[in-house]
């Protein structure tokens, strides 16, 4: 009589096949994390998207000062045109933003920018309307007098844009992109004379 083969049921034999089944999915799983993490690090590292003043025009009539009483009047709208760039392998989804237009560092007019989703290594453009507000210019009347009679007037302009990048629908980072512009108009010829910008992000 033959004795029974108990091999395929050796405790050893199957604890073997466990810790090599284990350590397989072990290192399987520890390549996996390495691979994610090198992305993370490198495609997929979160970039500032970044905000650009690409072109600035005016509409209006020259500033006319009166003296008697002494008053100045201003017919005066700042077409800005904005463009958003993306340069994440992640869409940019950006809610409604704000520009606002500056004089003696006062706020004297502002404009709503529309939300939008800019995808990955894209761009987007916004335009932006400023119309001046007279009445808020009026506690720097002197100031724009003399501006007015040198023949230039200065304005800053500053845009933020909130949003956020997505990567994979599933993580997201907050982004904050702005852009501060200090715009000089030649007075009566109401062109401008120069723009100096600067942008940053906060992730």
């Amino acid at each position: 009589m033959k004795e029974p083969n108990h091999r395929g049921h050796d405790p050893k034999a199957r604890r073997r096949r466990c810790f090599i089944v284990g350590g397989v999915f072990l290192l399987l799983l520890l390549l996996l994390f390495i691979v994610v993490l090198i992305l993370a690090l490198t495609v997929f590292k979160p970039k500032e998207p970044r905000t650009e003043l690409v072109s600035a025009t005016l509409e209006g009539i020259s500033p006319r000062i009166s003296f008697s009483p002494v008053s100045i009047q201003l017919n005066i709208i700042l077409n800005l045109t904005l463009v958003v760039k993306n340069p994440n392998h992640a869409s940019f989804k950006h809610g409604p933003g704000k520009s606002y237009l500056l004089y003696q560092g006062d706020q004297v007019g502002e404009a709503d920018l529309c939300p939008g989703l800019i995808p990955s290594k894209g761009t987007q453009t916004l335009p932006s309307q400023l119309t001046i507000e007279v009445d808020e210019m009026a506690t720097h009347i002197s100031a724009l007098i003399s501006d007015v009679l040198q023949g230039q007037l200065v304005f800053e302009t500053r845009t933020r844009i909130p949003g956020k990048v997505s990567f994979l629908k599933k993580f997201k980072k907050h982004a904050v992109t702005t852009s501060d512009c200090r715009l000089a108009i030649a007075i009566p010829s109401m062109k401008i004379q120069s723009q100096e910008c600067k942008s940053k992000t906060k992730l």
